[in-house]
């Protein structure tokens, strides 16, 4: 028998021979999981922070205290995650370009921030930045003050968000075919050209997909974050850490209005990011 005639006989799916049970029964599954792990949940914790009126939603979210959260939260996320796409992408094409001795144990490295316990990488950071600290007694004289400061919140959210956007542009990469980097070196492009207009608009959604994840996590980050922190009111104080604050004070109302803040500004921040990778894979695809 021919292949040709062999690959006729192959059955297509039908509705009958599917691995999957039906459409309706799959997509019932899909949504009552959904619903019970995620949007009840969410809705719980809005129905709560609508027991506040107006005007104490409004005080609560906007004290002063809050404000200077929110700034140092999502800004030290929002940074922490463009590092970790500068300095992941770099990792991830050392990995998959370059075979050195120990490879697989740096690759194994990656994914520490995934095994170690919250808690255990704020402590261990805390104690390496910290002024007795085996890198912080030669920081601090030169005036160069990481634990208990933001700076030190920004080197948590690093740690723990790395492993993020290598994974996310690892597998990418090594399926990034070599014949369009020669081809474009064939015809006169330098590294930079070829790097710049042939490498990264394929990897750019990748980028953009770590970068969200890395993002995600590092706003609600509380455990490696609370001890290396410092905890400063109006200066190195975590949005998460008020909110547990209120919650030990039993102010549920107002730990939920805070939660509802961080989820809408969150929402907002994550759509702006799938809108944008999904606009440049749209154009990455027409392109080529």
């Amino acid at each position: 028998m021919k292949p040709n005639e062999t690959m006729l006989r192959i059955r297509k799916p039908t509705r009958n021979n599917q691995l999957f049970p039906g459409f309706g029964l799959s997509l019932g599954f899909t949504l009552v999981y959904l619903a019970l792990i995620v949007l009840i949940p969410l809705s719980a914790v809005v129905l709560k922070a609508s027991t506040l009126n107006a005007s104490a939603f409004w005080e609560t979210v906007t004290a002063p205290r809050l404000l200077a959260s929110y700034r140092l939260s999502f800004g030290a996320a929002l940074m922490a995650g463009l590092i970790n796409s500068i300095f992941g992408l770099m990792l991830a094409w050392v990995l998959v370009r370059y075979n050195f001795f120990g490879k697989k144990l740096v690759d194994s490295l990656i994914d520490l921030p995934f095994a170690l316990p919250t808690a255990v990488t704020g402590i261990a950071l805390a104690s390496l930045y910290s002024k007795n600290g085996w890198v912080g007694r030669y920081l601090e004289p030169l005036g160069l003050k990481v634990a208990f400061t933001p700076l030190g919140i920004l080197m948590a959210l690093i740690f723990i968000g790395l492993p993020f956007v290598v994974r996310t542009v690892q597998p990418i990469l090594e399926d990034l075919e070599l014949e369009y980097e020669e081809a474009a070196s064939s015809l006169g492009a330098t590294r930079w050209q070829t790097f710049r207009f042939v490498i990264l608009p394929t990897l750019f959604p990748a980028i953009l997909t770590g970068f969200a994840l890395a993002f995600a996590r590092s706003v609600g980050e509380y455990g490696s974050v609370i001890f290396i922190a410092g905890n400063i009111p109006l200066v190195s104080e975590i949005t998460p850490l008020i909110i547990i604050t209120k919650l030990e004070q039993y102010d549920t109302a107002g730990a939920t209005a805070i939660a509802v803040v961080m989820l809408f500004i969150s929402l907002l921040l994550l759509l702006l990011i799938n809108g944008l990778q999904a606009w440049t894979a749209k154009r990455t695809g027409r392109n080529l």
